[in-house]
């Protein structure tokens, strides 16, 4: 799957350094991230703290990420990589662009969250989102929405722009096999709506003005509850996926040490305690969160054939939601 497109460099550039979003630090530690911008700040003060390295931080989106990557090839800027898509860390891994280290910290990480050139910093899984004051029935499974109460009250993110919601229909195809795309069949036919990313996807049913979301990542509604949002995440007992966000150090970083140090951090005590308040799930299995964990989800295996394959299963999305 080629995650980058082509784009010329000098708009790209434009676009990003007159955003104001990093102000540039020689000596500095870069760290590129897409995620909870509370996340990447508490992080990168506590190392601050701990090592004396002052770090300049660039928080986006995953694709804005990928696109100022790619824009600065001739002129790399970035040391550390978290991302929110773990396809990201294999593709750039293939690429040849990954500096090679495993952290003593990340012994407590389970095996498949972290490889020789990348480890999850967090974890976050997919649900249902439900606005408890919907007037709606509280749903149990995924096939729930897909009743008459819910009827056009459902919105998706558009699995394209979510790495996330492509795995929930890869999980679910592997689960289920053609009864999942029975139900893709169903939830179309009963008007869910295909939202942009997941915040699009959320925000309505925030508002009220829907009632459910298919396939929510669940650290932001945490958060939205917290704040005294009338939402709940619920896990269908049938599965879902998880989607585990890579750290990875650049082979073009000027400071691999300083990076080195930054990644045995954020795996650290300390940084994963930070990763719990952000509402994610740590990468340790030995800190606890105030949220469900691993242990407590059905976890549906979201693994496709290759990069052709998740394509085929996209394309299939889209023909099966853009027939009238």
């Amino acid at each position: 799957m080629k995650l980058f497109n082509p784009i010329k460099t000098g708009a790209v550039f434009a676009m990003l350094f007159t955003s104001g979003m990093m102000i540039t630090d020689a000596s500095a530690l870069t760290v590129y991230t897409a995620g909870p911008g509370s996340l990447a700040k508490s992080l990168a003060t506590g190392y601050e703290k701990q090592t004396g390295v002052k770090v300049n931080i660039f928080q986006a989106t995953t694709g804005k990420v990928m696109a100022r990557l790619e824009a600065e090839q001739a002129n790399p800027q970035a040391d550390v990589l978290i991302s929110a898509s773990w396809d990201t860390a294999e593709e750039l891994q293939q690429r040849g662009w990954l500096l090679p280290y495993q952290s003593n910290n990340a012994a407590k990480v389970p095996a498949e969250f972290k490889t020789d050139h990348y480890v999850a910093q967090g974890i976050s899984a997919l649900g249902i989102v439900w606005n408890t004051k919907s007037g709606t029935p509280e749903p149990k499974e995924w096939a729930d929405l897909t009743t008459d109460a819910f009827k056009d009250r459902v919105t998706t993110p558009d699995p394209s722009l979510s790495g996330a919601s492509l795995d929930l229909l890869i999980g679910l195809q592997n689960s289920m096999g053609d009864r999942a795309w029975q139900l893709f069949g169903k939830l179309k036919d009963n008007g869910m709506a295909i939202a942009g990313p997941n915040a699009q996807a959320l925000t309505p049913v925030l508002q009220g003005a829907k009632a459910a979301v298919f396939g929510a990542v669940d650290y932001v509604t945490y958060a939205s509850i917290q704040q005294g949002e009338a939402v709940k995440v619920i896990f269908p007992a049938s599965g879902t996926v998880v989607a585990p966000r890579p750290m990875m150090i650049l082979k073009s970083s000027q400071h691999a040490a300083d990076a080195q140090a930054f990644i045995d951090y954020v795996l650290s005590e300390e940084g994963q305690k930070a990763v719990a308040d952000a509402w994610l799930m740590p990468a340790r299995t030995d800190v606890g969160a105030q949220r469900p964990l691993i242990s407590d989800l059905n976890i549906l295996p979201a693994q496709a054939g290759g990069s052709a394959d998740r394509g085929s299963v996209l394309q299939r999305f889209a023909a099966l939601f853009s027939k009238s």
